[in-house]
């Protein structure tokens, strides 16, 4: 899986390379669902990451691809699958149980905020204004998309503000994880090993949390939980994360990043019609407002970054 460098063109490759990746993540936030009930997050995250590393282990040595990674490299891995591949996830699975898959991916559009942040601070990525009025704008829209939730949250005990603030944690935990897995120290690691060990480190991880929180897993027999799992296994993880990886080291994080912005498009579509969300004329107008913003914000830093 060769790259070309950062800010190269968008060739039909990376295109399609792009839009499968948005396709299924979009799709990604309705399956979860599926999984929540029986068996703990933390253990359905572990089932998940645990097939995603072995599928991804089987076919890079059917491509002849070496997993070995050097000792010094492992702090770095660790904790590219803490934040990329644990916390975010576990944020984002307890989110869905109060508020719609849907509206914890628009939240999850706001990715590119902390992304910039962290990028500025740590990998020297300029910001320019074109980028902080997109992300005002978008602020904005947010607010108007999560007006109902918002007044259910203070009337009804807060389970919307709580499954609103579980999603921004996931979103700087996946920023945290985005920004490291960027950073020059990085960009030598094949992707196969890079992604086989943080999902592999993360997997164990989760079952670690899992044991100490829950215990033994208490199973989920419905076929449509272990259907999930296994979609989220192989395309929401072993398919998408290798795509991704690639479009971000052939034309950098900020331009590939245009992806958190459509993929809550799809997912909306998927939570309207799976979910039965319901759209209202001020939540379409805070929807349009948001991605239009993003799209302003991402315009700009990626002409600056």
């Amino acid at each position: 899986m060769s790259a070309a460098s950062p800010g190269g063109a968008l060739s039909p490759r990376i295109l399609a390379a792009l839009v499968l990746s948005v396709l299924i993540w979009g799709s990604t936030w309705t399956a979860i669902r599926y999984q929540l009930g029986v068996t703990a997050p933390a253990w359905s995250i572990a089932f998940r990451f645990t097939i995603a590393a072995l599928a991804m282990a089987l076919y890079a040595r059917w491509l002849g691809m070496s997993l070995r990674i050097r000792r010094t490299d492992l702090p770095l891995i660790a904790m590219i699958g803490l934040t990329q591949f644990m916390l975010n996830f576990l944020f984002l699975y307890h989110a869905e149980g109060f508020i719609t898959s849907g509206l914890v991916a628009m939240v999850f559009a706001l990715l590119i905020i902390p992304n910039a942040i962290l990028g500025r601070i740590f990998l020297g990525h300029r910001v320019g204004g074109a980028f902080i009025v997109g992300a005002a704008l978008a602020g904005i829209g947010m607010a108007l998309l999560f007006r109902h939730e918002i007044a259910v949250a203070a009337t009804e005990g807060g389970n919307a503000a709580l499954g609103i603030g579980l999603s921004l944690c996931a979103t700087l935990s996946a920023s945290v994880g985005n920004v490291l897995q960027a950073s020059p120290r990085v960009r030598h690691l094949p992707w196969a090993a890079l992604l086989v060990w943080a999902m592999g480190l993360a997997a164990v991880a989760n079952m670690a949390v899992a044991l100490a929180g829950s215990g033994w897993p208490a199973l989920d027999f419905r076929p449509a939980y272990w259907l999930a799992v296994v979609y989220l296994a192989l395309f929401g993880s072993a398919i998408t994360f290798p795509l991704y990886l690639y479009v971000m080291r052939a034309i950098g994080p900020a331009r590939a990043a245009y992806s958190s912005v459509m993929v809550p498009i799809v997912a909306m579509g998927f939570s309207t019609l799976l979910e039965d969300y319901r759209w209202t004329p001020v939540a379409a107008a805070g929807a349009v407002l948001a991605l239009g913003g993003m799209l302003f914000a991402l315009r700009g830093k990626a002409a600056t970054g």
